[in-house]
């Protein structure tokens, strides 16, 4: 079976200069290997081919073999790791978080410790008012208390 400590390091050096960061590397029982790279910017496939290239160099096909695929995290995926929070600061994300509240909202700001920071709008009914005013909350989650954060895709 391939190490996936091994594999980690070999695509850490395949990325090693550039902006590429890892989201997630799965190696099944059966050696099946996914990784999944972000970036602030795009990943194109020429990125994509080159990873697999200098992965391909340190594992031997021959002396084990392995169904390898490198690919960009998909855009609805959840997030996994802090490059992906910081990458859409100012985008719209959902979030499900811990408790069960499902929002729609704008990531702030992504803290030192594991943290973000959103705004979601929230209707207020002011003494005297004859309908609610909208205003935005600002809240602060631990990474852990989300059960999913995704970008949130909107065709307005």
């Amino acid at each position: 079976m391939i190490d996936k400590s091994q594999l980690q390091q070999s695509v850490e050096k395949a990325i090693e200069g550039t902006d590429l960061f890892i989201v997630d590397i799965k190696v099944s029982a059966d050696n099946n290997i996914v990784v999944e790279l972000d970036s602030p910017e795009s990943i194109d496939i020429d990125t994509c081919a080159a990873v697999t290239r200098a992965i391909e160099k340190d594992f031997d096909r021959d002396a084990e073999d392995y169904e390898l695929e490198v690919g960009s995290a998909g855009l609805t995926s959840p997030f996994k790791v802090r490059g992906q929070y910081l990458k859409n600061i100012g985008n719209d994300i959902e979030i499900l978080t811990a408790d069960g509240r499902k929002l729609q909202a704008v990531l702030t700001a992504v803290g030192d410790d594991d943290t973000f920071t959103f705004e979601y709008p929230v209707k207020v009914k002011e003494p005297g008012a004859k309908r609610p005013k909208t205003v935005m909350q600002s809240e602060t989650l631990p990474f852990s208390g989300a059960k999913s954060v995704k970008y949130l895709i909107s065709f307005k």
